[in-house]
């Protein structure tokens, strides 16, 4: 059993991080298997976020003052949370591919930037584009008009040597 300095320094980092992330997502993970476990572990830190089983009093404790705080209040059974600091989506999308994969995974509810989001509204997250998709979307739509404006500048001079190559060929100019 933990001794009670052990157990204040687990409530101060835990209040310390919580206090930085702008995502919480609360799950369940009753009748998950360890290699499940490991798996979702992998899979939530690939997505540059944090996951881990807490006590309720604990996670309770560590979420006043933060965003998390409704989230993380009257908890009752088993409980884990995945948090992040980053991308939102990326973790949604990672942790709804494990609920797939593994059905004993549930979602609870979740809090993006201050917002207690509901299960339906943690899978509508999921399935939003990622930041990467996003810019590279937004640098195409920018890099579009610049392409076209290149191919226009560029089809005068062709256009020009085509026009003349045709003259020559059909002795236009004198001779």
């Amino acid at each position: 059993m933990k001794k009670r300095s052990e157990k204040q320094q687990d409530l101060d980092k835990l209040k310390t991080e919580l206090a930085k992330v702008s995502t919480v997502i609360l799950t369940t993970f009753q009748g998950i298997t360890v290699e499940d476990d490991t798996r979702l572990r992998r899979a939530v830190q690939a997505a540059g976020g944090r996951y881990k089983v807490v006590k309720n009093t604990l996670a309770e404790r560590a979420g006043v003052g933060t965003s998390a705080e409704p989230l993380l209040k009257d908890l009752k059974g088993t409980h884990s949370i995945a948090y992040t600091e980053t991308d939102p989506v990326a973790l949604a999308k990672a942790l709804t591919k494990v609920a797939k994969d593994v059905p004993a995974f549930k979602f609870k509810a979740g809090v993006v930037e201050g917002r207690v989001l509901s299960i339906a509204e943690i899978q509508q997250l999921a399935s939003l584009p990622s930041k990467e998709e996003l810019i590279s979307k937004i640098m195409f739509l920018l890099n579009a008009p610049a392409q076209r404006i290149a191919t226009a500048l560029n089809a005068l001079p062709r256009n020009l040597a085509v026009t003349v190559s045709e003259a020559v060929k059909a002795n236009k100019f004198g001779s």
